[in-house]
Parts: structure tokens; C-alpha cells; sequence
């Protein structure tokens, strides 16, 4: 077996990672057909290492395929993308009560920073620059919660409901709420105050499932 060197990128690494963010940063839309060809063409790679990230995007959610068929971008349901929330509710909790007990002085300032630039797009009216941070703010989160099991899942299921992210900040008055929900977190994460911090990402993605529920016309 080829022995690969520390750092070097496997093409099916490549694959995986290239196929992934197309999918979502929207350049590979929902029920979009991933044709092996296609995909190895356009992306300069070997049929082979097109075929293993697509069986690795299906098992995280993002691919779907039947026999006869082949494979598509999968569509998530608002149903669906209720429930990721709501399992990442319970992952983010967990790894903000961590963040609060573990995060050091630089991660305290690069969240200050981050919320410091969702006020800036905020007072601008640029509510999908927010949104972006948004997700970065929880990324760098729980990546301060030093919690690995946490940020693998949480990974995995904010990869699927990313499409929807941008839908609940344009709900009305949504966006000044995301504010204030996440002043709170980082206030209790900053106190050490475990329970605050784990209580504040509770009450923040209940907004935001209310927000979403909202957004497809039912009760918020």
C-alpha cells in the first residue's frame, strides 16, 4: 500500500472536499443530478476518487442514490431540517457549557471579534454576511469547547441544514434577536458561567427553529 505523505491531499481527499463545498455553497443545487463523468470532468479528477466522495457525502446526509438512477444532491424537507436543529440544539448546549470551562483568552476575543463584525453587517443591512458569521461564530465556539465527539457530529449535522441557515435571518426581526441570543452566549461564556452559557445556545436555536418554522408559513 503507497505510503502518502503527512499533509499531502489524496486525490479522493481532493474529491471530497471539492464536491462538498460545491454542494454547499449552492454551485451543486438540491435534486441536481452528480453524474461520475460530469463530475471528473469539471473538477479535473479521476472518476474512482469522484465515485468514493460521493459514498462519503452520502453517508453525512449530503448525497443521495438509488440503483438505476445514480446519485443526487439531497433535498432536505423543513421537517427534516427541524430535526437537525434539534439534535444540534442538544450537541451546541453540551459544547457551549465545555466552551464555557475551557475556552482560553484567545478564543473569548476572536468571538468578541466575530460579534463585534455581526454588528457591523447588521448596522449595514447586509443580513447574509451576518448569517455567514453566524455560522463561523458557532464553529469557533465549539471549536473553544475542546469537545471532539461534539464538533464531529455538530459538523456532520451542520453540513445538511446549511441551505436553510439563510432563510430563517431574513425573517422579520430575526436578525436584531440573533444578536442579543448570541451577546448572551458569549457573555456566559466569558463569565465561566456554565449553566448561563448552556441555557443561552438552548434558547438561541429555539429561535431559530421558530424562526424556520416561520419561514415555511407555519406557527413561529
Amino acid at each position: 500500500m503507497a505510503v502518502v505523505p503527512e499533509g499531502k491531499v489524496t486525490e479522493g481527499q481532493s474529491a471530497y472536499q471539492r464536491l462538498r463545498s460545491a454542494i454547499l455553497e449552492g454551485e451543486l443545487l438540491p435534486g441536481q443530478r452528480l453524474v461520475e463523468k460530469d463530475l471528473a470532468e469539471r473538477f479535473g479528477l479521476g472518476r474512482a476518487a469522484i465515485r468514493t466522495a460521493l459514498a462519503r457525502l452520502e453517508q453525512e446526509g449530503l448525497v443521495e442514490s438509488a440503483p438505476y438512477r445514480g446519485a443526487w444532491v439531497r433535498i432536505l424537507s423543513e421537517e427534516e431540517a427541524l430535526e437537525v436543529l434539534e439534535a444540534r440544539m442538544a450537541l451546541e448546549s453540551l459544547a457551549a457549557r465545555h466552551a464555557a470551562r475551557k475556552a482560553t483568552p484567545e478564543d473569548i476575543a476572536r468571538l468578541q471579534g466575530i460579534l463585534r463584525e455581526m454588528e457591523e453587517h447588521y448596522a449595514r443591512g447586509d443580513l447574509l454576511a451576518m448569517s455567514e458569521l453566524n455560522a463561523l461564530f458557532h464553529r469557533t465556539l465549539v471549536e473553544a469547547s475542546r469537545h471532539r465527539t461534539a464538533a464531529r457530529l455538530i459538523e456532520a449535522l451542520r453540513a445538511q441544514g446549511v441551505r436553510h441557515q439563510y432563510r430563517t435571518i431574513l425573517v422579520p426581526g430575526r436578525s436584531q434577536r440573533s444578536l442579543e441570543e448570541h451577546r448572551r452566549i458569549l457573555e456566559a461564556v466569558s463569565a465561566r458561567d456554565e449553566e448561563a452559557a448552556e441555557r443561552a445556545m438552548r434558547e438561541h436555536l429555539q429561535g431559530v427553529m421558530a424562526a424556520l418554522r416561520q419561514a415555511k408559513g407555519g406557527p413561529a
